[in-house]
């Protein structure tokens, strides 16, 4: 499967077996790495949980954003793989396309903001990514990359609304699941819905009955919030904020698998990401993401959901320019 699909793959989503997750597993295996499950003491005792976190901050490319991108380059025809694939990302994805299009041999153009993390920019052309510059807006990374398909032949990967990207991220969640089926809630960071689609899919068949699955996102792009409160699918008003992983748009594909299957989704504000961002380092001593930090704020900023629970908690990638850090003059 490599197209980018809508509405009607959601029926496939609920009949798909756990088999074909293992066997997508199986394919990416060699690629990605299988990271790490920790915890902090430290960090338990002040929130009053059973805390675990999945380090995808440890996978190459310094995100989960791997496991969707390879996945989706490894189901390319021979004849899309000549002339090479585009996708437009704030960063994480770039880096992770470019990554996996580098194993594979298959041409790789990145359309980016041109305010982009310059971290996240090296990255990619580090891993021979080609990048094409653009403005911030959405409308503007879709018509640039369009344009590039038409002029190279390329095929679009959708860095969110892809059934393909979505069954590779799911793997995260499956090797959350392997080690402790028993979680009783999760919390996974939502932009374009691809993870939080993924975490939705991966539960529906390795979790134990009745666990919560929860999205966490910047108020400041709470598209996701918005849509479930209108029933259809809202824009971001702003992009003004730190956590830029989080800024793409939800498709109809995420939004449908979303609002069938997750709890709730909480949204945190700037200085609430920060604490979080901090307190993972502080206790931890491990660096992330505003982003993969979202998660932990929103358990931290809606305690009462979570008390005496086994909450575990995806931390999406640890992409983040050290001269930056938005703690560092605290």
């Amino acid at each position: 499967m490599n197209s980018q699909l809508t509405l009607g793959v959601f029926f496939i989503f609920i009949l798909f077996m756990k088999q074909e997750l293992d066997q997508v597993h199986t394919r990416i295996a060699p690629y990605i790495h299988r990271t790490p499950i920790m915890e902090s003491g430290r960090i338990e005792n002040f929130l009053g949980n059973d805390l675990y976190f999945k380090c995808e901050n440890f996978q190459r490319a310094g995100s989960v954003k791997l496991r969707g991108a390879i996945y989706a380059l490894l189901s390319l025809t021979q004849e899309q793989c000549k002339y090479g694939v585009v996708a437009h990302s704030s960063g994480n994805f770039a880096q992770a396309l470019a990554l996996a299009a580098n194993k594979l041999g298959i041409k790789c153009y990145l359309v980016m903001p041109y305010d982009a993390s310059l971290v996240k920019r090296n990255a990619v052309l580090s891993y021979g990514g080609i990048i094409i510059d653009c403005a911030l807006e959405m409308e503007s990374r879709e018509r640039v990359t369009q344009s590039i398909a038409m002029e190279k032949g390329a095929t679009i990967i959708d860095p969110t609304n892809n059934w393909d990207v979505i069954l590779g991220e799911s793997t995260a969640t499956k090797e959350f699941l392997d080690q402790h089926p028993d979680l009783q809630a999760l919390i996974v960071p939502v932009g374009g819905g691809s993870l939080l689609s993924s975490s939705i899919l991966a539960c529906e068949h390795y979790a134990r009955e009745g666990i919560e699955i929860y999205g966490a996102e910047p108020i400041e792009v709470n598209d996701t919030y918005r849509s479930l409160q209108m029933g259809i699918i809202q824009s971001n008003l702003t992009i003004d904020t730190m956590a830029d992983a989080l800024c793409g748009s939800l498709g109809e594909l995420t939004f449908s698998i979303i609002k069938k299957g997750v709890t709730e989704v909480i949204c945190v504000r700037e200085n609430e990401i920060i604490s979080a961002m901090r307190l993972i380092w502080e206790r931890m001593k491990i660096v992330v993401e505003p982003s993969s930090a979202v998660a932990l704020a929103a358990l931290i900023k809606e305690r009462p959901l979570f008390k005496s629970k086994k909450v575990g908690i995806i931390l999406s990638g640890g992409n983040v320019d050290l001269d930056q850090l938005p703690f560092a003059d605290q």
